[in-house]
């Protein structure tokens, strides 16, 4: 007999299930029951590991959060030194994420429409989580030197966003290199001087 997954090995595992039901289902089509009959384990250790539904939603949703990490270090190792080159990368890197087979949607985006309640913890994490990825492209954004460092940073979320939403059904052949074509111009646009007026 294998041995008992005990500590962290057991939460993770619980996520690992999760995680499955949610991305396939919708967070709230999912209940704790399904969860324990899916992963096979009894009642009272999901509840040891995660207190109620909403806390299990948070652990979701945090740890795909750190994802945007990996994408920043993707990033920073295809371009070193070349901020503008890493606006482009993280937007390619994210136009391969969403065309992989089974993608159905940034977790972060899907979950923040299913709970669109301020006061719902997990509307509290997909805010932060957007705050985050916005303020991190605008420190790249001003280290490109562009005029207005808001608006690139803002134009590239826009398609990041778009990726997210439309990649599962438009595939490699559709939203992913547009979207990389589009991140380019944007960032061409915004290092090019405009001309003095005659």
């Amino acid at each position: 007999m294998a041995p008992r997954k005990r500590g962290p090995e057991v939460r993770e595992h619980i996520l690992d299930v999760a995680s499955h039901l949610f991305d396939g289902n919708g967070v709230r089509a999912v209940g704790m029951q399904q969860i324990i009959d899916e992963f096979g384990c009894g009642k009272a250790l999901l509840y040891r590991e995660f207190a109620n539904k909403d806390d299990l939603i948070v652990a979701y949703l945090q740890r795909f959060t750190k994802n945007w990490e990996r994408v920043r270090s993707f990033a920073d190792e295809q371009c070193p030194d070349d901020p503008a080159g890493q606006l482009v990368a993280i937007v390619s890197m994210v136009a391969e994420l969403v065309t992989v087979p089974g993608f159905r949607g940034c977790p972060v985006r899907n979950t923040h429409a299913e709970f669109p309640d301020e006061d719902h913890p997990a509307h509290a994490v997909s805010v932060a989580y957007y705050d985050h990825v916005l303020a991190s492209l605008i420190d790249l954004a001003k280290r490109t030197g562009a005029a207005d460092p808001r608006t690139l940073a803002d134009r590239i979320m826009l398609i990041i966003d778009g990726l997210n939403a439309s990649g599962a059904a438009r595939g490699r052949e559709g939203s992913a290199p547009a979207g990389v074509a589009f991140a380019r111009d944007v960032v061409k646009q915004a290092l090019t001087p405009l001309a003095n007026p005659a």
